[in-house]
């Protein structure tokens, strides 16, 4: 199994390209099951979960061409999928490939709404807590679907299709807009989603249904509104970039100092994270090229942070955070209120000499002047990141160990942080 080799102590400075949105790449493929054309899509990330993608939807039927780099395209700017789901040839999603990543439980609502029937696993994924899929249920019972679980399966029918209905979600759930919003494209009539999940890469999944043929308003907002139509199109669209990934470059930064542009980032996307590293005592200076980051002498500054959903500071940069304050002169606290088993990488920082203590859904940080290098495992995706992070920092080598969970997020991570100044290297096998 890979691992990953720091030796920390190196400002970086340079341009890293941000990748575009796993978040958005990941739905959008899905998406592609709602039309019998071809769907495009430009600045693809390269990651395990793509791939992974691509393989659930050929175990339906889709034809999947990819290509790298178009002539005169800039290097960081992803593959290009053609993805045609002309001929569906299964309506099941089998465990075997579901229970590697929780995403691909979202093909049930494109098959119900197309094929008015589906069968899929229940999902697996990241050890980050229950995330059940009671409320992606809720929404496409709403819309008229039949649905009972027997053996690890969801089996959906709606056998006169969809029909258009009001859904009122409980909490924010980004998983079940996305649901919601790709089933009511095809069902009669209007459906409107009450207490919508307001993230960025929502909007690029509906921008790119428009394109298609959806007739959606409101997106990245609390209340989405969707006008059925009989059949969509195919279209082309671009990916937008990854505010994760930004933000986690942006956090390397502030940790290890220097002055980087993150080539193609979107200040808006991420605000609330820009706002915490602005307070920490990073300089942030967005430009036409995406963001610069600089932070030069000055220590790092403690912080209070709770996790929310958009437009709040995102759950996926908690950990990344936590490696930030693990310098910070004085005590922060990061107070997780998305998924309740997010602190898996506490232990594994303190394997750096990181002060840490839990209070419930708080973690109180208490900042030393050096981290040192240590052997470090990975537990979920954001958590392994936050390792590097810290060895980037610390005195010594760092052995980041299970690396599989950074490829499933993060393009080329080696590549370009070493492009920067970081002595880091992938070590196979």
């Amino acid at each position: 199994m890979d691992r990953i080799r720091i030796v920390g102590g190196n400002k970086l400075n340079g341009t890293i390209p941000i990748s575009g949105a796993k978040n958005a790449a990941l739905p959008l493929m899905i998406a592609s099951l709602l039309t019998d054309e071809t769907l495009i899509l430009d600045n693809v990330p390269r990651l395990a979960d793509v791939a992974q993608l691509q393989r659930i939807l050929g175990n339906h039927g889709l034809d999947i061409m990819s290509k790298g780099k178009r002539p005169g395209d800039h290097e960081y700017q992803g593959q290009t999928l053609h993805i045609s789901a002309a001929n569906i040839i299964d309506t099941t999603a089998p465990y075997e490939l579901v229970s590697k990543m929780r995403a691909s439980f979202w093909v049930i609502a494109p098959l119900l709404a197309r094929m008015k029937e589906a069968r899929v696993s229940l999902p697996g994924g990241c050890a980050i807590g229950t995330r059940p899929v009671d409320l992606l249920i809720m929404a496409l019972e709403k819309l008229g679907a039949e649905l009972q679980i027997d053996g690890g399966y969801v089996i959906a029918k709606a056998p006169g299709g969809l029909v258009g209905a009001e859904i009122d979600f409980p909490k924010v759930t980004v998983s079940g807009t996305h649901v919601a919003l790709m089933a009511a494209t095809l069902a009669r009539g209007t459906t409107a989603i009450n207490n919508a999940a307001c993230e960025p890469e929502i909007v690029d999944v509906a921008d790119c249904l428009n394109k298609m043929g959806a007739k959606i308003s409101g997106a990245g907002t609390p209340r989405i509104v969707i006008e059925g139509v009989s059949k969509l199109h195919g279209a082309r669209h671009t990916v937008l970039p990854d505010r994760i990934e930004a933000g986690t470059y942006a956090m390397a930064v502030a940790m290890t100092g220097g002055d980087v542009q993150l080539a193609g980032a979107r200040p808006e996307l991420l605000q609330s994270a820009l706002d915490v590293l602005t307070e920490a005592g990073a300089t942030i200076t967005p430009n036409n090229e995406g963001i610069r980051v600089t932070r030069n002498g000055a220590g790092i500054s403690p912080v209070k942070v709770t996790t929310a959903p958009f437009p709040g500071f995102p759950t996926d940069l908690q950990a990344q955070l936590m490696a930030l304050m693990a310098c910070a002169k004085g005590s922060s606290h990061i107070t997780e209120t998305i998924f309740e088993n997010r602190f898996m990488h506490v232990q594994e920082l303190a394997r750096f000499g990181a002060r840490i203590s839990l209070d419930g859904e708080t973690a109180i940080i208490d900042g030393i002047a050096k981290l040192r290098g240590a052997p470090v495992m990975a537990t979920d995706l954001r958590a392994s990141v936050s390792l590097v992070i810290a060895g980037l920092a610390a005195e010594g080598e760092t052995m980041v160990n299970r690396i599989y969970h950074l490829d499933r997020g993060f393009e080329r991570l080696e590549e370009k942080l070493s492009a920067c100044g970081a002595t880091i290297e992938r070590i196979s096998g």
